[in-house]
């Protein structure tokens, strides 16, 4: 007996007020629109739901989330609903804001329904919902690279990974993690190549324009970027670095401006800013060659020494270690208009 003789898969998805609408009714769209979007297109013939597809929260009064978008859930989770598949969409988090202390019914709920046997799923910042849980304790996960430094702090517990799209918890698979996020149309279309077909998945892709992010979350993330902290001597180099970093000798330079032993400083950074001088120096840089690769046509090589790196071969090596694509892929990926001409690597 196949999927569609078997009736369709339940799975609920979860709102409260700090969900993203644009996740929420998306996935909720999305699913309930395989096994029949692409029938009615292509062949004028209804075409069978796959899923079924419902909203549960804490409570079951209509509410607003992110935005002020309407919400009626189906159900809260008071009434115990059971499914398949449990869905953690995206959430409006600050990047230092976790959820501990909110919804702690839910919180049960979600633990209960995946000792129940369900298959969860978490969208983006879904991903620090699932990590109040606790089931993401010594498991792999991510979530969008701006939570980094929140599940480092806070869910100490996750080995958290910011480049991947998709990364599942454990061997089960009975936990799988979404990135960025858009990550939700890469979480769709796996949802519905997992508990449905991989050519159902590619129909849907086609008809709603979803692209997989193969090339994960390393080329969209910043590299540099200002951590909160009391020093004022890192501080002061940081800004330093900003407008020197294209100059050669700059670590001497650093250091000079810094009046303190170079040791001291290369310690003091690494603890105020988690990365090391050097690391600092090369994020800085290529994240101008990632300004100018995405604002014109000006050849990799030129790049290269536009950012103080005399050697083209370890610029592309470089590159491609901090953002998982070469110079001239990543032109193509944020500049379509461009047609780079210079060779791959």
């Amino acid at each position: 007996m196949n999927r569609s003789e078997q009736g369709p898969v339940d799975i609920l998805i979860v709102a409260v007020p700090e969900t993203a609408g644009s996740s929420l009714y998306g996935m909720v769209d999305v699913l309930l629109a395989a096994g029949q979007v692409w029938q009615n297109l292509v062949s004028a013939e209804p075409g069978r739901p796959l899923f079924r597809v419902n909203i549960v929260s804490p409570c079951e009064a209509p509410f607003t989330c992110g935005n002020g978008i309407p919400v009626v859930p189906a159900c809260a989770v008071a009434d115990e609903p059971r499914a398949g598949i449990l869905i953690l969409p995206e959430l409006w988090l600050g990047p230092d804001e976790d959820l501990h202390g909110r919804y702690p019914e839910l919180m049960a709920w979600i633990r209960r329904q995946y000792a129940a046997g369900a298959t969860l799923y978490s969208a983006c910042s879904g991903a620090v919902m699932l990590a109040e849980t606790g089931l993401l304790d010594g498991c792999e996960a991510t979530s969008h690279w701006g939570y980094r430094e929140l599940f480092s702090k806070r869910y100490p517990e996750v080995r958290f990974r910011p480049e991947p799209n998709l990364v599942f918890a454990n061997s089960s698979a009975r936990i799988v993690t979404a990135g960025g996020t858009t990550s939700w149309h890469d979480l769709a279309i796996h949802i519905i190549a997992r508990h449905s077909s991989p050519g159902e998945a590619l129909r849907v892709a086609k008809v709603y324009l979803l692209k997989w992010h193969d090339e994960g979350q390393l080329p969209y993330e910043s590299l540099v970027r200002r951590t909160l902290h009391g020093d004022n001597v890192v501080r002061a180099c940081e800004e330093w670095l900003a407008e020197h970093f294209r100059a050669s000798g700059v670590i001497h330079g650093v250091v000079a401006q810094a009046q303190v032993p170079e040791r001291t400083l290369k310690r003091r950074f690494k603890a105020a800013t988690g990365s090391s001088l050097i690391e600092y120096l090369q994020n800085l840089r290529i994240e101008e060659a990632k300004r100018l690769l995405e604002s014109g046509a000006l050849p990799v090589d030129e790049i290269s020494a536009a950012v103080s790196y005399d050697d083209p071969s370890f610029f592309r090596r470089l590159f491609k270690r901090c953002t998982g694509l070469t110079p001239s892929q990543y032109r193509r990926l944020f500049h379509p208009v461009l047609k780079a001409s210079e060779p791959e690597g």
